[in-house]
């Protein structure tokens, strides 16, 4: 179990990383930024040979505190990857010929 994560810690993190997401199972959380590209890279490149690589590349990147438990019990893993994706902020973009 980690030390309770206090709102001064979510606000500093927030002016360091910008967005802050929570990720709840159960009674376990953890805290995570958005990816970055190089990481989105590495985590990309590492995924292609390991798809589970991709997913543990992304948590522990974006791991900003939190429960332990999620990064090394596997049921927690598990439940924690099926959200990452999520991270993954991709906006709407338009191509338009001048």
């Amino acid at each position: 179990m980690s030390k309770e994560i206090t709102q001064k810690q979510i606000d500093a993190w927030k002016v360091e990383h910008g967005e802050i997401f929570a990720l709840k199972i159960g009674d376990k959380i953890c805290y995570l930024k958005t990816p970055n590209r190089k990481t989105l890279s590495y985590a990309a490149m590492a995924g292609q040979k390991d798809n589970m690589a991709f997913n543990e590349i992304i948590l522990k990147q974006c791991w900003l505190g939190g429960d332990e438990e999620i990064q090394t019990n596997d049921g927690l893993f598990l439940s924690a990857s099926s959200k990452l994706p999520e991270l993954i902020q991709i906006k709407e973009a338009e191509l338009v010929k001048l």
